[in-house]
């Protein structure tokens, strides 16, 4: 299943924004924009509205998921999106929100986590909750709003058909990115680790590696079974089959652009000659660059 990629060209990093100065406060426009969208049965997730390109832009796509319990949601965009997010979660149940997952540090996906009760257990990486420790945002009282609930290579949560498990399987957007997988639906949320069809952001900052997310992506592909949906962290639903095509697309630049270093090209020339449309007709340019950049700048 194919998927139009929304452009995004800003992302959160930490407690500042890469791009053009810090978070906005999200716009009525784009709150009114934010769509709850049924994934299947008690799976849905909130996506964000426009501009995808400007700061302030939505963030990352919501999970939502409804069990006997309680609804435990994955990611809470940037500052002031919790309350857009509590409404539409309220238009599918009335039940309280208990948990939430954060797939990773970026203010994107954790920014609106000082919005739900302290009673709501926030999970997470190990190593995305030291990431978190250095954000402006989880200082001082913001400190009750980091995940109290860790965890290093995989964890259950809840049982049964409201069973929910949490992936490691190593470093690539940042050091600690957590694959979200509801088995009784076959679904799985990848945060940013698949975020839209283009080079990934690189977050060297915050532990990410271009040279090491193919290997962890082909890790997922191989230890995560039964799932044929996916949740990107930023476009809207997709199949299994683009998953694992971006798992290709990630080996073939770090392929590309080992070749290119050792042939003495600028990672600019690198990127001109990598086939992408040949290879990858569906997929954008507008992070390729940069990545490719990254990638030079771990090569030895």
């Amino acid at each position: 299943m194919r998927r139009g990629m929304m452009l995004v060209a800003l992302l959160a990093v930490g407690s500042v924004s890469i791009g053009i100065g810090a978070p906005q406060e999200p716009t009525p426009v784009q709150l009114d924009a934010a769509e709850m969208v049924m994934v299947r049965d008690n799976l849905y997730y909130v996506a964000g509205g426009p501009p995808w390109n400007r700061p302030g832009f939505s963030g990352g796509n919501v999970g939502v998921f409804i069990a006997d319990e309680g609804v435990s949601i994955v990611d809470t965009k940037l500052p002031g999106w919790g309350p857009t997010i509590l409404e539409r979660i309220r238009t599918v149940t009335d039940k309280p929100v208990i948990r939430i997952i954060n797939t990773h540090t970026h203010g994107d996906h954790v920014g609106s986590n000082s919005f739900f009760p302290e009673t709501v257990t926030i999970v997470a990486h190990e190593n995305t909750r030291s990431n978190m420790e250095g954000m402006e945002a989880f200082q001082g009282d913001g400190m009750k709003f980091l995940p109290q609930r860790t965890y290093s290579d995989r964890l259950t949560l809840g049982s049964g058909d409201g069973r929910i498990d949490l992936y490691y399987f190593g470093p690539g957007h940042t050091s600690g990115d957590t694959f979200v997988v509801f088995p009784a639906l076959g679904v799985m949320h990848a945060g940013d680790m698949f975020p839209w069809q283009d080079a990934p952001f690189l977050d060297r900052n915050n532990g990410g590696s271009g040279l090491a997310i193919p290997e962890t992506l082909a890790a997922a592909v191989a230890g995560i079974g039964n799932v044929d949906t996916v949740i990107p962290g930023h476009i809207p639903v997709t199949s299994w089959d683009d998953f694992v095509e971006f798992q290709r697309f990630n080996a073939d630049m770090v392929a590309a652009a080992r070749a290119g270093k050792s042939d003495g090209q600028t990672p600019a020339q690198a990127v001109a000659a990598f086939d992408l449309a040949g290879r990858y007709p569906d997929y954008r340019s507008d992070r390729i660059e940069a990545a490719f950049q990254t990638i030079y700048d771990e090569l030895p």
